[in-house]
């Protein structure tokens, strides 16, 4: 059974945060420090800052509007995982 992760990227050099999801984290890690997806490859390096692990992809998908609504934002700042 696959496991699905929602995770957060920060790119330090440019004060930036990416919101995804995948079924491979450390392989879709690694296309983002590649250059291998068409937004993130402006934005090298990448830190992996946060992740959690779902059941389903459905699950992941849906943690990762939440991060990216208004209230997922307030969630993270007060959550301390973005600055």
């Amino acid at each position: 059974m696959s496991k699905f992760y929602t995770y957060i990227l920060f790119s330090p050099k440019f004060n930036k945060h990416y919101y995804g999801h995948t079924s491979n984290l450390s392989k879709r890690f690694d296309d983002h420090n590649n250059g291998l997806s068409v937004y993130t490859k402006k934005f090298i390096p990448w830190e992996l800052i946060y992740f959690e692990e779902f059941d389903s992809r459905s699950e992941a998908i849906k943690r990762e509007k939440f991060f990216k609504s208004f209230e997922g934002y307030i969630w993270l700042k007060e959550n301390n995982i973005i600055k």
